[in-house]
């Protein structure tokens, strides 16, 4: 098996995208022709939503897969609708994987080593029952939160390492006061300074034959001045990058996300694609009734802008 990092690489120049999908379904913009499947159910109910969610990932899924190569499912939006969300988040997964994407599952797990252990095995690994063995999500990377330091971070690498998975640890977060932490000044630097060297530091053991660690970096395109400070502390870390679209961050603000080899960084959008149809100018040319035109279009145009700063950054 490839480690995470060449298969990661190897998706993005088959596709010739580094976009992220994120599949965060938000029950009350998905189309209705959706919901009309499912009034077969006796009442509006979990087990109703979750089946909605899951139809709607699937033709998300498939409108997109020509286009890109990686999803990334954020386990709040099923976490809401209690095991039925869960059990919708583990075959979106599946479904996924069966057309051949990356799934990042952006779960932000972090805690003392033993239950890390267990989320790590959750999500990456696989768990013992008896004398079978199974792989209860199989996600390809997860997010992890640093907050508990280096013993909580192991059980995650080891994890990865054991399986040709991935992890992206959370540096800076794209969220506005984020701030707040991450940019105490702990001695003379910032603490997702601080955050960023140790997870280069991680990431040394891990590093596939392109060069890239399958030790990744969450780092938000909101705070477009960090990036470049980033870049330069994490050279073999891919960045996760969150802000795109729908929280204001643009195509110039990613730009030094990337190393000069074009390569480095992949960059989420979620709301800006899966509901297009209610963002301008899709709305005005497409509306609800064409919502998977809306999509298909949203997605080319973020490929092109992206793919402009592609060449920008390899001059």
């Amino acid at each position: 098996m490839q480690n995470f990092s060449d298969h990661l690489i190897a998706i993005i120049r088959k596709k010739n995208s580094c976009v992220v999908v994120g599949l965060d379904p938000h029950f009350k913009l998905i189309p209705d022709d959706i919901k009309q499947k499912f009034l077969n159910l006796h009442k509006p109910s979990l087990e109703y939503a979750a089946r909605v969610i899951l139809e709607f990932n699937i033709q998300v899924i498939d409108i997109i897969t020509p286009y890109v190569g990686i999803v990334k499912p954020q386990i709040a939006f099923y976490e809401l609708y209690g095991w039925w969300g869960i059990w919708a988040y583990a075959e979106t997964i599946k479904y996924a994987k069966e057309k051949g994407l990356i799934v990042i599952g952006d779960v932000k797990r972090g805690d003392v080593p033993t239950t890390a252990e267990a989320y790590a095995n959750a999500h990456i690994g696989e768990v013992y029952v008896n004398d079978t063995i199974e792989t209860p999500f199989a996600a390809d990377a997860v997010t992890v939160n640093p907050f508990l330091g280096t013993d909580s971070i192991l059980p995650f690498i080891q994890t990865a390492k054991k399986h040709n998975k991935g992890i992206f640890i959370l540096v800076k977060t794209s969220n506005p006061l984020s701030g707040e932490f991450q940019n105490l000044i702990c001695g003379k630097k910032k603490l997702h300074e601080i955050i960023a060297e140790k997870t280069n530091e991680w990431g040394k053991d891990l590093i596939g034959k392109e060069g890239y660690s399958a030790i990744g970096a969450v780092v938000g395109a909101t705070f477009p001045k960090e990036i470049t400070t980033l870049r330069k502390v994490m050279p073999i870390a891919f960045f996760l990058v969150p802000g795109y679209g729908a929280q204001g961050a643009t195509v110039q603000d990613i730009k030094y996300c990337f190393n000069k080899d074009g390569l480095g960084a992949i960059i989420n959008a979620s709301r800006s694609i899966l509901y297009a149809y209610d963002i301008s100018p899709w709305k005005e040319k497409y509306g609800i009734t064409a919502w998977k035109e809306a999509t298909r279009e949203a997605l080319i145009k973020m490929n092109e802008e992206i793919n402009e700063i592609f060449l920008d950054v390899t001059k």
